[in-house]
C-alpha cells in the first residue's frame, strides 16, 4: 500500500507516515490512519457517511476506494482518485467502489495566508515610499511618469483583488457611482471576464500589474533608463488598441477602470515622446530584461499563492457547511449510549422543566474547563427559558488536598446563598486561580459543609467513565468529540425544535 499521493497533498513525510501507520496497534484500520495523521499534526475527522451526503463534502477528502485508502479530489473536469495510481472516475464509480468511510482533513495554510495578507500592506507602503523618493530625487517629467506608473500599478492590483471576491473602494467608486448604479459595475465585470489572455496562467490584468511594476522599477533609475521607458510606452499602444477593440466592437460596452488605465498609458506616451531620448544602450537592455524576468516569475508565484488561498477558502467554507449540517451532528450525538445520572439538585441552574438539560463534568483545576464554563454561561444567558444545567465537579476526598476541599465548600456556599451566582464564582476562580481572593470576594469562611452529594456526583461520573474533563452532555448524550464545543451554538435552535431530543429531557 503506497501513500505518496496522499502524503504529498497533506504535506507530510511519506516514510514517516508509513512507519507510524504500520506501527499503530490497530493497523491497518481507519482508526490507525486517523490517529497517525493526528500524530503528524494533521487535524482530521473521520465519519461513517452514507453516499446521499457525499454531495456536501469538500473538494478533497479521503475514503477507502477499492479496499485501499485514497485521496479524492473533485474538480470541474471530473473526479480524481489518488491511491497507488491516479484514476479519473465518475461519481457513480466513486460511490460504487468506496465504503462509507470519509476522513476530512485540514491543511496547514496559516503561513501562506499571513504572507498574502501582509503583502497588501507591504505593497501600499512600498508605493508610498517610491512616491516620496520620486518626488524628492527626480525631475518633474520623470516624477510625473513614475507617479502614473504607481497609479497604474495600484489600479491593476485592485482589479486582481476584485477578481478574487474583494470589493476594493477604488473599483467600487469608479465602476459604480452610487448604490443603485449596477449597470456600470456589470460593464466593468463583463470586460474583465472577457479577457482571454493566458501567459503561464496570467491574464491581461496580471500582465498590467507586471508592466507597471517594471516601469516603476526602471523609472527609479531615470534618466539612465528613459529610452527603454519610451520604447515600452509606445509598445503599450498595442494593448490600448486591443482593449478598445474588445470594449467597442466585441463586448460593445465601456469599462471605466479600463479607460482609466488607458488614460494612464496615453499620459506616459505623451511624457516619454516629449522628454525621453531614443538612445538605448546594451547595459540598459540587460537591466530591463532582468527586471522583467524577476518581476514575471515573482508575479507567477504570488498569483499561484493567491489562487491556492482562494481554493482553501472555498474548501473551508464547504467543509464548515458539511460539518454544521444538523442531520450529521444529530447522528453523531445520538450514536453513543445515553447516560442517566442519579437525580440530585446540587449545582443545578435554570428552569427544571427546560427543553434541554446540559451537564458539564468539570474540574476547577482543569485548564480546558475554563472555556467550557464560559460556553455554558453564554448558553444559559441566551436561552434562559429553554435550558437547564448542572455542573458536576469530580471531587474525591481521598485524592483531594485541603485547598480543593475548601474551594468546593466555597462554591457550595455561593450556590446555597444564590444559585445563579455559582457561574460567576467559577468565572472568578478561573480568572484569578486564588482561593483566598475568592473567599474574600464572596465573604465566605472556611467551613466543613456536608459534601456527600458532591461526592456521590463524582462517584456517579466515575461509574459512567467520565473521568476526563471537561465533558458536555445534552439530555444525557455526550457532545460529539468530532466537534469543537463552541459548535453547539450553531445547533441550538434546531436542538430546541427537535422533539426526538427535547422529549428525552
Amino acid at each position: 500500500m503506497k501513500f505518496e499521493q496522499i502524503t504529498s497533498s497533506l504535506g507530510v513525510n511519506s516514510q514517516e507516515f508509513t512507519f507510524q501507520f504500520q506501527s499503530h496497534p490497530d493497523y491497518p484500520s481507519a482508526l490507525a490512519f486517523s490517529d497517525t495523521l493526528n500524530f503528524l499534526n494533521v487535524k482530521n475527522d473521520a465519519y461513517e457517511l452514507q453516499k446521499e451526503y457525499w454531495g456536501e463534502l469538500p473538494e478533497e477528502f479521503i475514503t477507502i476506494y477499492n479496499d485501499t485508502f485514497a485521496l479524492v479530489k473533485k474538480e470541474e473536469s471530473g473526479i480524481q482518485v489518488f491511491s497507488d495510481d491516479v484514476q479519473n472516475v465518475s461519481k457513480e464509480q466513486l460511490y460504487e467502489n468506496s465504503t462509507d468511510f470519509v476522513l476530512l482533513f485540514e491543511k496547514e495554510i496559516i503561513s501562506k495566508e499571513k504572507r498574502i495578507l501582509n503583502f497588501y500592506w507591504l505593497l501600499n507602503g512600498f508605493l508610498i515610499f517610491l512616491s516620496g523618493y520620486t518626488i524628492v530625487f527626480l525631475n518633474l517629467h520623470n516624477t510625473l511618469f513614475n507617479l502614473l506608473s504607481i497609479l497604474g500599478l495600484f489600479v491593476s492590483f485592485e482589479i486582481i483583488r476584485e477578481k478574487f471576491g474583494d470589493e476594493p473602494a477604488i473599483i467600487k467608486g469608479i465602476c459604480r457611482s452610487n448604490a443603485t448604479d449596477t449597470t456600470a459595475k456589470n460593464d466593468c465585470n463583463k470586460i474583465m471576464n472577457a479577457d482571454k489572455t493566458d501567459v503561464l496562467g496570467l491574464k491581461l490584468s496580471d500582465l498590467s500589474l507586471l508592466y507597471f511594476s517594471a516601469l516603476l522599477v526602471l523609472g527609479i533609475f531615470s534618466p539612465f533608463t528613459d529610452s527603454v521607458l519610451k520604447f515600452l510606452s509606445f509598445v503599450s499602444c498595442l494593448v490600448i488598441a486591443y482593449s478598445l477593440v474588445i470594449q467597442i466592437f466585441i463586448e460593445k460596452v465601456l469599462c471605466k477602470v479600463c479607460l482609466l488605465l488607458i488614460g494612464i498609458l496615453i499620459g506616459q506616451i505623451i511624457i516619454s515622446s516629449i522628454y525621453f531620448g531614443n538612445s538605448i544602450k546594451l547595459n540598459t537592455i540587460a537591466l530591463s530584461v532582468l527586471v522583467f524576468l524577476v518581476l514575471f516569475f515573482a508575479l507567477v508565484l504570488i498569483k499561484n499563492l493567491i489562487n491556492q488561498k482562494e481554493q482553501y477558502r472555498k474548501s473551508d467554507i464547504k467543509n464548515l457547511k458539511f460539518k454544521r449540517n444538523y442531520g450529521i451532528f444529530k447522528r453523531e450525538l445520538l450514536e453513543k449510549k445515553r447516560i442517566f445520572f442519579q437525580n440530585t439538585e446540587i449545582f443545578r441552574l435554570g428552569k427544571p422543566d427546560a427543553k434541554l438539560h446540559i451537564s458539564l463534568v468539570s474540574n476547577p483545576y482543569c485548564g480546558f474547563c475554563k472555556e467550557a464554563h464560559h460556553i455554558l454561561e453564554k448558553l444559559l444567558q441566551k436561552y434562559p427559558d429553554d435550558i437547564s444545567a448542572q455542573i458536576r465537579f469530580n471531587y474525591f476526598p481521598s485524592a483531594a488536598n485541603t485547598k480543593y476541599k475548601n474551594l468546593i465548600n466555597d462554591f457550595l456556599y455561593v450556590f446555597n446563598k444564590k444559585n445563579i451566582e455559582l457561574l460567576k464564582s467559577v468565572d472568578f476562580w478561573f480568572e484569578h486561580k486564588n482561593e483566598k481572593k475568592l473567599r474574600e470576594y464572596y465573604n465566605s469562611q472556611i467551613h466543613n459543609s456536608d459534601l456527600t452529594e458532591i461526592i456521590n456526583i463524582s462517584i456517579d461520573n466515575e461509574s459512567k467513565s467520565l473521568n476526563f474533563t471537561p465533558v458536555f452532555l445534552i439530555n444525557g448524550y455526550a457532545f460529539p468529540d468530532k466537534y469543537d464545543r463552541e459548535d453547539i451554538f450553531y445547533f441550538m435552535e434546531e436542538l430546541l425544535e427537535d422533539e426526538e431530543i427535547t422529549n428525552e429531557a
